[in-house]
């Protein structure tokens, strides 16, 4: 099979609001939870008075102390599992007898098992997909209540590599619409020609018309501000409509500038009245993959600059949060990452909506495992039964947006060892082919033998990608002809934020082989040195990895492993260590010393960034790096003695200097062309006397009326200099309306719960999570510590 040139052009649409004319109701408020199993609780007249009230979205298991009894073990964050109940009464008006009402689950983990009124509605599997209900069959009108009971189990331990999450932890909707409406699941926009100068947009759509109606489908196409820039009208001959747009002088979109436009689909009858629409946000750009030359986004060269993450959100867990979510890809995206690979499930729509806006691309994962099992309980055991079903709805789900550049049917898949491999690589890229051809499908493989690597050998894939294994990256193009490559998985990096180790000439491999499970030699305080040399045996620097897919053309990108640490998956330590060492920035987003690497590395803003801290011992000589871009060199100067200039190299992305320790000052200046033009200075600090705390909200905003505060403390001494050296513990208190949903300081052991509002600092920082309610009548947090006490307003934030 001879595959050159892959070209996909393709609008694409943003489903962040498939707003339909009719109601969409949020439906996450007052629910009853009872972390226990009866199958009476399923009964529409159990009492469930003395159940705990919560709000969705709600992840129980993150609500626990860590600990080393509990099944998941600490690859699944040392957390409990177990099984949960969700018990909500509500009423439906009786001018709504006529509706087409329906319940929509965001993502649920992991069975889940719904009834209405004590009528069985079904069952669903895969704990990452949104799923929804018909209730309508089943509801009462007027006064009379509507129970509906909702069974999560997640019992069966271990069912993952990392952590999950338990309960109903992504948002839940109620719809109401016409009995005549749009399937939104079944509306497809691709756009045949797309170019600024003229675009041609096809719309499929799909309704549900049981009373045969004569109908009329209007499409408008409205601009940035409102302005109508195309219009069409069809007569409905059957119940699934094909229109076309012509298009002219469009902005495109791509991540610089993500131009989005509002497409409004109205569903008529003949006389013109609105039954029933869709309004979405639609994206025109082109995609291509060479496989000499890379990635083309809009016909131009484009290096994918990507990174993995995982689903939670440190101290929230599982439960999701727009607003958290977007501080996480805000701080991506100020670091260079123009790309995120969902790792390795669906993300929450809401993700995929923020990634449209914020211009970037999506490496859109489904499975982690096939018919072979990962774990004893994981998705293996219902692969067979619902893995066509479960792709199919992933595609229909996230096909229209922008963002979305790639199908990935797997990682790290085991059937890629044998012939079984072949024929489900060939039934799922058929599956996904039939619901999308405008996107390339690809798998992150780890077999760079051809003729070992059964996945490749079904010559199915459009893009292949390779997680690790940069010792083979030079034969991969003869190895596997004619296929586009990309490095979908790189680094394994290890790292513990402010924690410093003496250098080693190599970089050290933690555990050192597959015959370890963990390493034997490592920190007994369960840290891993900041400075970036240690990985795990699979793994390398993060600047190795990076040389290694920057100079080879190639390679359409890179996604390193990962963006931010994750909870479970603790390599290379036992319990107590309960989250990931592996992400650029820490479980509480503050960032590790490597973050500026990649900055300098990945974007044209002016970098300098100096490591360590200046407060060692007498007799110490200490290992100073520069991360730095946009000039040719940096000097160091120690208590303004300059101890000589140092540069990057063909092989190393910092400057160097081995100091003997000295109190004081150290700085770094850099220089462009002999004129020096950014310094930098660290100063031995003194005993920490002082909070300090910086809030945000603003920059992480969303649409969402449950947006949150993130104080970030971070203890100073009498000068205001910083103090990493000190830590202390503090308590944080919400005035009245205000909570504190969760707390964290990085460190990957600390075995405190992450809802618990104490939390003592790690080198000298902290992170509280707070959502204001509209009750709030004092704006503020209150921060208690043996430093005095710091109120910290909420309504002056960045």
């Amino acid at each position: 099979m001879t595959r050159i040139l892959y070209v996909f052009l393709s609008l694409f649409v943003a489903t962040t609001a498939f707003g339909q004319s009719q109601r969409t109701l949020k439906f996450n408020d007052d629910w009853h939870f009872s972390l226990a199993d009866d199958l009476q609780f399923r009964q529409e007249n159990y009492n469930d008075r003395q159940w705990e009230n919560v709000t969705l979205p709600h992840d129980w298991s993150i609500l626990s102390d860590f600990g080393a009894e509990f099944p998941a073990g600490n690859a699944g964050g040392a957390l409990p599992g177990g099984i949960g109940w969700y018990r909500k009464t509500f009423q439906v008006a009786a001018k709504d007898k006529d509706q087409h009402i329906s319940i929509h689950f965001g993502g649920a983990y992991r069975y889940t098992e719904v009834w209405i009124n004590g009528k069985y509605l079904g069952k669903h599997s895969n704990g990452y997909l949104s799923f929804s209900h018909d209730l309508s069959p089943y509801l009462r009108y007027g006064n009379s209540p509507n129970v509906i009971a909702v069974r999560v189990d997640n019992s069966q331990q271990p069912n993952s590599r990392w952590y999950t999450g338990s309960g109903i932890y992504r948002d839940v909707q109620l719809k109401y619409q016409q009995q005549t409406h749009f399937l939104p699941e079944e509306t497809f926009i691709t756009t045949p020609v797309v170019s600024p100068d003229k675009s041609t947009m096809r719309i499929q759509s799909q309704l549900h018309n049981p009373e045969k109606r004569k109908l009329q489908v209007a499409l408008h196409l409205l601009d940035q501000h409102g302005k109508r820039v195309a219009s069409s009208k069809t007569a409905v001959k059957s119940n699934k409509i094909d229109q076309t747009l012509s298009l002219e002088k469009l902005q495109l979109w791509d991540v610089a500038t993500p131009n989005l436009y509002t497409l409004q689909l109205l569903l008529q009858d003949e006389q013109g009245k609105e039954l029933n629409s869709l309004t979405q946000r639609v994206g025109f750009r082109s995609i291509a993959f060479d496989v000499n030359k890379g990635f083309f986004l809009n016909g131009q060269p484009f290096k994918i600059l990507g990174v993995c993450l995982h689903h939670d959100l440190g101290a929230l867990g599982a439960a999701f949060n727009k607003s958290a979510a977007k501080r996480q890809l805000v701080m991506m995206k100020e670091m260079g990452v123009n790309a995120i690979r969902t790792a390795h499930n669906p993300p929450a729509k809401e993700v995929l909506d923020l990634c449209d806006e914020m211009g970037l691309l999506v490496y859109d994962e489904a499975y982690d495992m096939w018919q072979k099992r990962k774990n004893k309980f994981d998705y293996h055991q219902d692969f067979k039964e619902h893995h066509v079903a479960d792709l199919q709805a992933l595609v229909k789900r996230d096909r229209n947006h922008p963002s979305v550049i790639m199908w990935s049917i797997g990682n790290e898949i085991r059937e890629q060892f044998d012939s079984t491999g072949t024929v489900l690589t060939k039934e799922m890229t058929a599956v996904v082919k039939e619901l999308d051809n405008t996107r390339p499908v690809t798998a992150a493989l780890t077999e760079t033998n051809y003729v070992k690597n059964f996945i490749a050998q079904a010559e199915a894939l459009d893009v292949l990608g390779f997680n690790y294994k940069y010792g083979d990256y030079d034969k991969l193009p003869e190895e596997f002809k004619n296929v586009p490559l990309i490095a979908s998985e790189t680094t394994s990096g290890l790292q513990t934020r402010g924690v410093y180790d003496a250098l080693h000439d190599t970089i050290q491999l933690w555990p050192a082989s597959s015959k370890d499970k963990f390493v034997t030699n490592g920190n007994p305080d369960f840290t891993v040195s900041a400075y970036d040399n240690v990985a795990a045996y699979w793994g390398t620097s993060h600047e190795r990895a990076w040389l290694e897919v920057k100079k080879r053309d190639f390679l359409a990108g890179i996604f390193v492993w990962t963006g931010f640490d994750y909870l479970g998956e603790p390599v290379p330590y036992p319990y107590p260590a309960r989250s990931s060492y592996y992400g650029i920035v820490d479980l509480a987003g503050f960032p590790k010393d490597v973050y500026y690497m990649y900055q300098a590395e990945w974007t044209d803003k002016d970098v300098l960034h100096l490591l360590p801290h200046w407060n060692w011992k007498a007799g110490d000589t200490v290992d100073v790096w520069a991360y730095y871009n946009n000039a040719d060199e940096a000097e160091l100067f120690l208590n303004g003695k300059s101890l000589g200039k140092s540069s990057k190299t063909a092989d190393r992305l910092h400057a160097a200097w081995k100091v003997p320790f000295a109190a004081g000052e150290i700085k770094v200046v850099k220089y462009n062309k002999g004129k020096a033009v950014q310094e930098q200075v660290k100063r031995t600090a003194g005993s920490a006397k002082k909070l300090t705390a910086h809030v945000t909200h603003n920059d992480f905003k969303t649409d969402d009326d449950r947006d949150l505060y993130f104080v970030e403390v971070q203890l100073v001494d009498e000068k205001g200099e910083a103090v990493a050296h000190e830590d202390i513990e503090l308590t944080f208190q919400g005035h009245a309306g205000v909570e504190v949903l969760g707390t964290d300081n990085g460190f990957q052991a600390d075995l405190r719960g992450l809802s618990d509002p104490k939390r003592k600092t790690f080198k000298g920082k902290a992170l509280a999570i707070v959502r204001m309610g509209d009750a709030a009548t004092t704006k503020a947090v209150l921060i208690k510590s043996s430093l005095g006490d710091l109120t910290v307003p909420l309504d002056k934030t960045k």
